[in-house]
């Protein structure tokens, strides 16, 4: 049977999602301690593959699975909670149709870019510190140009695996919080590296490097070299994933999670 499990994690330690060689990901944690739980082979596959040093405070995979009668739903959580490391917590798994896909499926997915504008000791893994105020009308102005459907070329890593580079961009904009800035950008899907290099981008524009029309003519240019530097990791969390209500009815997620802005 195929499950879909919804789960968040602090990516300050480990090399993205996705399986590498010699190296520690969310994933393959996930299934070592799910094939541990389980005691089958089991294997994961994300709605998306945050970078290193990226966070997730709402991932969904799916697995297929054979569960013992003797073995439910809560007692499969609670049980693999207790195998994962403190930094991957599984918030609440359930049965889907055997063709569902927690890729390709997803209708929107959200990410949040967290800066902090006051010194915190407890914010530096999580957010990106400025000594100084950026301009975010001249930011939200660049920013309102990424709505709709676009070619994101020069907001993406070279040499991505990806085979075509349009995107869908329903919101995009940044916000103040208290102590700081969330920038929120949701889509049909993201090509690797854009939220960031967006991020970097609009910063430099906050900082009066670049003006907003100089980032439109950056981001019709197709051309990744005209961007400005990705910005750091640490800010970055994917927040949100969505699916057909049929896929995800009954699902109780957890609610209050400290880094999905209400904003």
């Amino acid at each position: 049977m195929r499950y879909f499990l919804h789960l968040a994690y602090d990516g300050s330690q480990y090399h993205g999602w996705q399986h590498q060689p010699n190296t520690v990901t969310v994933q393959r944690e996930l299934d070592r301690c799910l094939s541990q739980v389980l005691r089958q082979p089991v294997y994961s596959l994300g709605s998306g593959r945050t970078d290193s040093g990226v966070h997730a405070s709402h991932q969904v995979a799916h697995f297929d699975a054979e569960l013992p009668d003797t073995l439910n739903l809560e007692t499969l959580l609670y049980r693999l909670n207790r195998a994962l490391p403190r930094d991957i917590r599984a918030q609440a798994v359930h049965p889907v149709p055997a063709q569902a896909h927690a890729r390709y499926d997803a209708k929107h997915r959200t990410y949040e870019y967290h800066v902090r504008l006051v010194p915190d000791p407890f914010s530096p893994n999580f957010s990106l510190y400025l000594d100084r105020a950026p301009d975010v009308a001249a930011m939200n102005q660049a920013a309102a140009m990424l709505l709709g459907t676009h070619d994101f070329t020069s907001f993406s890593k070279v040499k991505g695996s990806e085979k075509h580079y349009m995107c869908t961009c329903v919101e995009a904009g940044w916000h103040e919080v208290p102590g700081g800035l969330v920038f929120r950008i949701r889509a049909n899907r993201f090509v690797r590296g854009m939220v960031r290099l967006v991020v970097g981008t609009l910063l430099t524009v906050g900082r009066g490097k670049m003006t907003p029309e100089e980032f439109g003519q950056v981001f019709t240019s197709l051309n990744r070299v005209h961007a400005s530097g990705a910005a750091l990791a640490n800010g970055l969390f994917l927040c949100r994933v969505e699916y057909p209500a049929e896929l995800v009815a009954g699902v109780d997620l957890p609610t209050g999670l400290p880094y999905f802005s209400k904003v």
